[in-house]
């Protein structure tokens, strides 16, 4: 429990939502005037929404009651203070939460776990006078505390809460402009944790975090990368080959190769006509390998230099190099011909002289598989000299790409095993 959390807690006692709701609303004389329907939280940059108030129904109206008219707040009773109360019909404003209405059984995101958690309860505190909304409760607590009977249901504590902070409601379920789930919160997670996301949630919610995502064109083919096939599918389907062809540019070519792969037949050549012209050749080329050979798999991204470079000409070739920084851990050294020479860890060229070749430094004769090569040799390769990346080379021994172990690791891993262990279930 984060330390803020722990001190609101030890200042001040739980009111459970549900022990509120359709709870009587009375006036301050201790007569019943109707009853409460829901309570309003303004959601804004602090850390914990504070209660503006309530809905209340009297009579057949829905009324607005500020927070500075309620005198006390128990299980099963709210009570006014004043005489005044205006009779206006209640309206939501801009970047109000219903509590009940908008989040109480909904799917919320928690940031720092990176999971799908369900709101089952609303916790509020009283916190230096005033009323704010502290976190949830996914936990099954909640449900049993409904069942059981009032005096029963209080002894059961809330010792699971989520605090708020790290707490990022559905804009589909919270139907106010000013509410939108900030970019700059998932961006603190890996694009994997955010596809884990975007698996777990429906379909209205996965293309709200992707939206969200799309505000950084490098993140969302991120999280693309990442998502199973049928995700990818379901989204591109409400995109236009035009937008589609943007988000592929961005993506890794050999993973643009795969997911072009997957389209339906006639889409598949509109999509590829809509890549920038160096993108697309790189995708063509892909394509024309089985998916499950070596030449299927590889990526055409790397860094491969003459062996008579230096070392410290090829440190600025890696710092200035647009290949992602997870195939840039080896460098290849090739002949004038591009035939693949050796490798080089860059571990070794850091460690090496800097006026040294490379050449003299990498390992000569270096394995290698060919692109016609199917995943078994693949993997039985890597495995027998522990290799985390194995260069391709065509017919005449020119490198044309490199495999990595997360490419063999996803064919070699069961479909849906996220699920299976679960990584992308929603906390229930």
């Amino acid at each position: 429990m984060p330390i803020a959390l722990g001190l609101a807690l030890m200042a001040a006692d739980i009111i459970h939502l549900s022990g509120i709701v359709h709870s009587p609303l009375l006036g301050s004389d201790g007569e019943r005037m109707g009853r409460v329907e829901d309570v309003i939280a303004r959601q804004g940059d602090q850390a914990h929404p504070p209660v503006s108030g309530i809905v209340a129904r009297i009579g057949r109206r829905e009324l607005f009651v500020p927070i500075s008219m309620i005198g006390s707040v128990s299980p099963g009773c709210v009570q006014l203070q004043g005489e005044t109360l205006n009779l206006a019909r209640f309206e939501r404003r801009p970047g109000e939460l219903l509590l009940t209405k908008d989040l109480s059984g909904r799917h919320l995101i928690n940031i720092v776990g990176a999971r799908l958690i369900r709101a089952n309860e609303i916790e509020i505190a009283m916190v230096d006078g005033t009323f704010e909304v502290i976190g949830v409760d996914p936990t099954s607590r909640p449900v049993l505390r409904r069942l059981l009977p009032r005096m029963l249901a209080q002894r059961i504590s809330a010792k699971a809460i989520v605090d708020w902070e790290s707490i990022q409601p559905f804009v589909s379920h919270v139907p106010t402009a000013m509410l939108r789930i900030p970019y700059r919160k998932l961006a603190r997670l890996h694009p994997a944790q955010i596809a884990d996301l975007v698996e777990a949630a429906s379909h209205e919610e996965g293309e709200e975090i992707i939206n969200a995502v799309g505000q950084d064109l490098e993140l969302e083919a991120d999280v693309f990368e990442e998502l199973d096939t049928e995700h990818q599918l379901e989204f591109l389907s409400t995109r236009t080959d035009k937008d589609a062809g943007r988000l592929l540019a961005t993506m890794e070519p050999d993973d643009a190769a795969d997911l072009i792969a997957d389209l339906d037949q006639d889409r598949r050549l509109s999509v590829l006509e809509a890549l920038p012209q160096p993108t697309q050749t790189k995708v063509r080329a892909l394509l024309s390998y089985n998916p499950e050979t070596a030449g299927g798999l590889m990526s055409p991204e790397f860094l491969a230099l003459p062996g008579d470079t230096v070392v410290s000409d090829a440190l600025e070739e890696i710092r200035r190099s647009p290949v992602a920084p997870e195939a840039l851990s080896i460098i290849y050294t090739m002949d004038e011909d591009g035939r693949l020479t050796g490798t080089a860890s860059v571990v070794r060229l850091v460690k090496s002289p800097p006026t040294a070749r490379i050449g003299e430094v990498a390992d000569v004769d270096p394995v290698a598989v060919r692109a016609d090569a199917d995943l078994h040799a693949i993997v039985r390769k890597m495995s027998d000299f522990n290799l985390a990346a194995a260069p391709v080379i065509d017919d005449q021994h020119r490198m044309i790409g490199v495999v990595t172990v997360d490419d063999v690791l996803e064919l070699l891993l069961p479909t849906g095993w996220r699920r299976d262990f679960g990584m992308t279930a929603a906390d229930e």
